[in-house]
């Protein structure tokens, strides 16, 4: 299946090293060769980089990876196809607007049945089992809340719920970002880590590379990356448990 990578911080930060880890998964040190994509806020908008080719000889990888772009939220996704041809428009992360805001969406998994949920205000582009559960999502929160919700709690809510309701298809591991939260949703395999102070060094292991944080933060940083599989040998990796909703903001958990 495919792999997901996303970030949430409470400062802008860049993801070129657990970005350069990733993608050598791409066709190198992985069998997910099929595309890629990565999604970076700024502020409401919302930068995307998509290739159909695989990510460990993309010269659309090698260039995001060679430039500083500074984010509060990123999600990346490698894929192998499963569901829908290797083209541009099946490659993930898919984005739309909901109250104002660009929400953004990957997914690792299948999901049998989905396409015959009809849809009223999204449509998918691409011919994927994850972009039509992307858009039902949508659809069934922009039907119950034409307005945003009084709460966080009540938003996280329903997307626990729905996401619950998408999972009993199949295999549902999916990162959902609205420009504030990042939503981390485990249906067989996630696992994140959260940097903040005191720093110290980590390495990736799909590639030889390792970064001392000490030289690369401030003390008040607070840096969470989730990731399929982690991403280095050397840090303290929590995996997430099966059913579970594990939304991020300002880099630390919220809701639990």
């Amino acid at each position: 299946m495919c792999e997901l990578l996303g970030m949430n911080c409470n400062v802008p930060t860049d993801i070129r090293f657990s970005f350069s880890g990733l993608i050598q998964r791409g066709g190198r040190t992985g069998q997910h060769s099929d595309g890629w994509g990565i999604a970076f806020y700024e502020g409401r908008g919302c930068r995307t980089f998509h290739d159909p080719q695989a990510s460990c000889d993309s010269e659309i990888a090698d260039l995001v990876r060679s430039h500083s772009v500074k984010s509060l939220n990123v999600i990346c996704h490698i894929r192998k196809a499963t569901n829908g041809r290797i083209c541009l428009e099946n490659t993930h992360p898919f984005t739309r607007e909901l109250w104002g805001r660009s929400w953004a969406f990957a997914h690792n998994g299948r999901l049998k049945g989905i396409k015959s949920r009809r849809l009223r205000f999204y449509r998918p582009i691409g011919t994927t089992d994850s972009e039509h559960a992307f858009c039902w999502m949508l659809d069934r929160i922009r039907t119950r809340h034409p307005e945003p919700p009084a709460s966080d709690r009540a938003l996280r809510e329903i997307i626990r719920e729905l996401a619950d309701e998408v999972s009993a298809l199949g295999v549902f591991n999916m990162l959902l970002c609205d420009s504030r939260v990042l939503y981390c949703y485990c249906s067989t395999e996630l696992s994140w880590l959260t940097r903040r102070a005191p720093f110290g060094k980590a390495s990736l292991i799909d590639t030889e590379m390792t970064v001392d944080f000490r030289k690369e933060t401030s003390p008040d940083d607070i840096v969470t990356v989730v990731a399929t599989r982690p991403l280095t040998h050397d840090e303290p990796w929590q995996a997430m448990s099966p059913g579970s909703l594990v939304p991020f903001r300002d880099g630390l958990r919220v809701g639990r």
